[in-house]
């Protein structure tokens, strides 16, 4: 078959119209949907009713799924393969651990030397209004730069760390983000990072690294500012106006994303998400 393509903004991004999850898939068909998840970096397949083993399987087609060992209060139960994106309190009644993630700017598990591949984020339920996310092309991103500034650039590493979103309250001092370090040392990434699919090369930076590896955070500052704000302007993104039932999927190694707390926290936003693990990338920096 011949996938039905809706383009979903001019930065990046596409529609993948008359695709029921539910149905068995030929390799044919899911070669031509990988194709398209390399041109255009992000796929959204609306009014996707499909169970949570469902949703597993398929992801699982893209590539080795992380079980989430690095964030262990938030995945799933039953279920290591999802992770929770979530603002229903726990059974005991305490505030969900996820309740903040993906506030800033950032490409998932970047703070690992195992990075993310892709990630298949599933809408279940949500407020009124807002909590939609932002996803930026890295690719232009990059290619809108001056050439003094890509020789700039070329040999920086970018220092990523995990337990940058907020803290609950009801955690003891620094207790989670202490448990959050020792999980996840900080992991030096090249700022420009060549795509092993596509061979094309992308700024890797984002609002989880404060400075450059071998420089200090004053010194990095104005760089890292300047490159994450020139990567998200607006003729770089995509906007997800979520409705129940998208299943969006995205490509970690060429994309940034946001997800934005513009709603009412009193009702329920509740996704799940599965990670597809990458290419070994970056190393440990032992003074992070």
């Amino acid at each position: 078959m011949t996938l039905k393509l809706r383009r979903l903004s001019n930065a990046l991004g596409a529609e993948v119209c008359d695709i029921d999850l539910t149905k068995p898939m030929s390799e044919s068909t899911f070669g031509e949907i990988y194709s398209a998840f390399l041109q255009h970096g992000i796929l959204l397949f609306r009014n996707q009713n499909i169970s949570r083993e469902q949703h597993i399987e398929f992801s699982s087609r893209f590539g080795e799924l992380d079980k989430h060992e690095s964030l262990p209060r938030d995945r799933h139960p039953d279920y290591p393969e999802l992770l929770m994106v979530t603002n229903k309190p726990n059974p005991d009644g305490t505030p969900s651990e996820s309740r903040y993630t993906g506030r800033s700017w950032h490409t998932d598990f970047s703070y690992t030397t195992n990075p993310a591949l892709g990630s298949l984020l599933r809408c279940h339920q949500l407020p009124e209004v807002g909590g939609d996310t932002l996803f930026a092309n890295m690719y232009m991103a990059y290619d809108t730069l001056s050439d003094g500034m890509k020789k700039l650039i070329a040999d920086l590493h970018g220092i990523h760390l995990s337990g940058t979103r907020k803290i609950n309250v009801a955690d003891k001092g620094n207790e989670r983000r202490t448990e959050v370090m020792k999980l996840n040392p900080p992991i030096a990434q090249p700022v420009v990072r060549v795509h092993p699919e596509t061979g094309r090369k992308a700024i890797y930076l984002g609002e989880k690294v404060k400075r450059f590896d071998g420089m200090t955070e004053e010194e990095s500052k104005p760089l890292i500012d300047y490159l994450n704000k020139h990567a998200t302007q607006p003729e770089f993104i995509y906007r997800q106006m979520w409705r129940e039932n998208d299943l969006l999927v995205w490509d970690n190694r060429c994309t940034l994303h946001q997800a934005l707390g513009d709603f009412d926290e009193t009702q329920i936003r509740h996704l799940e998400r599965t990670t597809v693990k990458g290419t070994p990338s970056g190393y440990v920096v032992a003074n992070g």
